[in-house]
């Protein structure tokens, strides 16, 4: 049987979009100029027009909600801690948290597998992770990429299939991307799985950790949040890790997030690479100073994985544009320009994106 495999980028379901939903958290914030968090709710229906408070809980995923229930699996990168921890990290201007009783939110989207490998998931502290792990556990929802030690941290999401198959998701999260090193877990501390260098010797230890835990006939995505927040630019030693994975025969599909938009794909001996699938939820509505990358736009990436091991594993996207923080389809003159913008990106892989049925991004 063919499997279907939902995959985002970045959701941040902290701040803006934890008030509108029905359990809001305090809204009070540490940052440097807005500190209270229905302010971002304001910012929002100044630009798009007014939200009906509290939401339901199904609300932000909006039109693609079907897309995603419909599918085998959904992962995401959950950028938000999910706790009522007020043991803010010190030194850090941006606080993203989530209340507990919203969870129901990534529920009602059958979230199967949320990535924590991120340089927001320690927001509120050790407490605040521990209290994150512990309530997706308790909702059923796995984790990859953190832990309360080592071992956890490095630990696989594994999901398992009708068919037998089994997709075990491992994550790691880089420096590049913000995350600093006092994150990083440890044989009894509490953190997330850092990535360190992109070595050659890096690539050995991922390729080893993936043997340990990997049975035939499993498929294996390395979720990896790296990079800045701006930019198309895909450095060549991010190209080369990534090939790296996949020349090690230890991944399928590298999942690349932290930019705040879409950035290159590459099909790389009959695997996919995704180097950064953008933001996929947040509350960015009427902040402006990055306009030109529309981050307005988000992506959902639907990836089809054959029967057969040696097929190629399809890629077909959905455009999706932010409004009052709910996820809508996208014009077609902003798929157009994801398409272009995306085939651009990604034109040193040789890779076109080209249109589908229904304003579909094809890889």
């Amino acid at each position: 049987m063919k499997i279907n495999v939902c995959l985002t980028g970045d959701v941040m379901t902290g701040r803006g979009v934890d008030q509108i939903l029905p359990s809001a958290s305090n809204p009070t914030l540490h940052e440097g100029y807005v500190k209270d968090a229905r302010d971002y709710v304001s910012l929002a229906e100044g630009v798009n027009g007014r939200i009906d408070v509290p939401v339901t809980w199904d609300y932000v995923w909006g039109d693609a909600l079907p897309l995603m229930q419909k599918a085998d699996a959904r992962v995401i990168n959950l950028e938000t801690s999910v706790t009522t921890s007020d043991d803010r990290w010190p030194d850090k201007g941006i606080h993203y948290r989530m209340h507990p009783g919203n969870l129901e939110c990534l529920r009602s989207a059958a979230i199967d597998c949320c990535v924590l490998a991120n340089n927001h998931v320690l927001d509120w502290g050790v407490s605040g992770l521990a209290e994150t792990l512990k309530a997706l556990g308790e909702a059923g929802i796995r984790s990859a990429g953190a832990g309360l030690d080592r071992e956890g941290a490095r630990a696989p999401a594994v999901l398992p299939f009708p068919d037998g198959r089994r997709l075990l998701v491992f994550a790691w999260g880089s420096g590049s991307s913000g995350i600093p090193e006092t994150w990083r877990a440890g044989a009894d501390r509490p953190g997330i799985n850092l990535l360190g260098d992109l070595s050659g010797e890096t690539i050995g230890r991922i390729s080893s950790l993936v043997s340990m835990h990997r049975r035939p006939g499993d498929l294996v995505v390395i979720s990896l949040h790296w990079g800045p927040n701006w930019g198309y630019q895909v450095p060549e030693g991010r190209v080369r890790f990534a090939r790296g994975i996949i020349d090690s025969g230890c991944a399928d599909l590298v999942h690349g997030h932290s930019t705040h938009h879409p950035i290159g794909i590459e099909r790389y001996r009959g695997k996919l690479v995704l180097y950064g699938c953008g933001d996929f939820l947040n509350d960015y509505e009427g902040i402006s100073g990055h306009d030109s990358f529309r981050p307005d736009l988000a992506l959902l990436y639907r990836v089809t994985i054959p029967e057969r091991s040696e097929a190629e594993w399809e890629l077909r996207m959905t455009p999706l544009q932010i409004r009052r923080m709910r996820l809508n389809h996208a014009s077609t003159t902003d798929a157009q320009w994801l398409a272009a913008t995306l085939t651009r990106a990604s034109a040193s892989f040789e890779t076109r994106i080209s249109f589908g049925e229904g304003n579909e991004l094809v890889a």
